[in-house]
């Protein structure tokens, strides 16, 4: 007897975390090859490894291993050409670095309410959000469900708008056979612990336009051709443009493509997760207690189970009840319009009552690739038990 099991035979609670990292191939041997072939700073064979997968999987023109989608983000917004002024139609409902990578080249974020069936922005009022300084649209792909990526893109041309996926949540979620995040201008993923796939910290930017890869580049050598010097074009690389230290260490490189080989196995084990938490919690949200995703409109990656609660109060009494119980979940995103920073720095378009009303009563329960059928089962229990069932 050892592990969890002695701890329970000793009568102490089992615990179930939001989320655990975990290995699933050959992470800790590509980080022993990498430190054996002397090179830990970025850009390394394990990042162009990572690089070449995801161009082939995504089928995006080039990719950017990045320290973060964070990263990511701030590189888009560069490469868009994002000016003191500008403005940026995107959902308030989203993580802060959404809006800060625009604010930090003085963009404005313009935020508009979300839909009551994905959570995404709803795309039938971006139009009025636009004005002659709008240069960009951001969708965030929430919990890997794709936004209306027809409509927002017939909106962008017919502006003249670039489109940034932030596609943060939705490694291998697709839109009509399209990967989201291949579909815009630019795409962002992440790596962080929290996701499907992960490197600890880690992101990606995805270039779906040619004309964006040659400044990509120079941006991601901290604003130098070195790129170019590395293939044999120059002899010698110096400072072009702006840019900063985009690249992660070739240890996140490493443990990230071992995760990527195995991309289809941790995805298929997340959605059997979220597809038993959803047979087990239908008669809650049949009887009216609960909402549950909505699964018609979602392709999906198994990123996250969110329920909604009817009230903020019974998901504060909820969050305590289950935490008593050994289990960890968690609430989302703080609305950016309504933060100090947000009402600094953006300005809203519209009514945000439905992002107001369900951010209040998002709750996020625990899914990680190791969890036992027996951990989702307990947590859906103690649900069941909260409410009476």
């Amino acid at each position: 007897m050892c592990g969890s099991e002695e701890i329970i035979a000793k009568g102490q609670m089992r615990k179930i975390p939001f989320n655990k990292p975990f290995i699933v191939g050959k992470e800790l041997g590509n980080i022993a090859t990498a430190v054996d072939e002397a090179h830990l700073s970025g850009n390394g064979p394990f990042t162009e490894r990572c690089h070449r997968w995801l161009e082939q999987r995504l089928g995006c023109t080039k990719a950017l291993l990045t320290h973060s989608c964070t990263g990511a983000l701030e590189m888009a917004a560069m490469l868009c050409g994002i000016e003191p002024g500008d403005e940026i139609v995107m959902p308030s409902f989203t993580f802060v670095s959404t809006a800060n990578a625009f604010v930090l080249r003085g963009g404005v974020p313009v935020f508009v309410d979300i839909r009551k069936d994905t959570l995404n922005i709803d795309e039938t009022l971006i139009e009025q959000a636009i004005t002659p300084r709008t240069k960009a649209i951001v969708p965030v792909h929430y919990a890997g469900a794709a936004c209306a990526m027809d409509e927002i893109i017939e909106i962008a041309e017919s502006c003249g708008l670039f489109v940034v996926e932030d596609a943060a949540q939705a490694l291998l979620s697709v839109y009509k056979n399209r990967n989201l995040g291949s579909i815009g201008h630019l795409g962002c993923l992440s790596f962080h612990e929290t996701k499907n796939i992960i490197s600890g910290e880690g992101g990606a930017l995805l270039i779906n336009d040619e004309k964006f890869v040659e400044r990509g580049e120079i941006l991601w050598e901290k604003g130098t051709n070195r790129k170019q010097l590395f293939r044999g074009e120059l002899d010698q690389y110096t400072w072009v443009d702006i840019g900063s230290s985009f690249l992660p260490s070739e240890l996140v490189g490493a443990f990230l493509y071992a995760q990527l080989e195995q991309a289809d196995k941790i995805i298929d084990a997340r959605i059997r997760i979220f597809e038993q938490y959803f047979r087990l919690l239908r008669p809650l949200e049949e009887k009216g207690v609960i909402r549950l995703p909505n699964v018609e409109s979602i392709n999906n990656n198994g990123h996250m189970f969110y329920i909604i609660t009817r009230s903020q109060k019974e998901r504060s009494r909820l969050i305590a009840y289950l935490k008593q119980n050994g289990i960890w979940a968690v609430f989302h995103y703080v609305p950016l319009h309504s933060s100090p920073a947000g009402l600094k720095y953006g300005r809203t378009i519209g009514n945000m009552c439905v992002t107001d009303g369900l951010s209040s009563r998002v709750l996020r329960l625990p899914i990680y690739y190791e969890m036992r059928k027996e951990d989702v089962d307990t947590v859906a229990e103690h649900i069941r038990r909260f409410y009476g069932e």
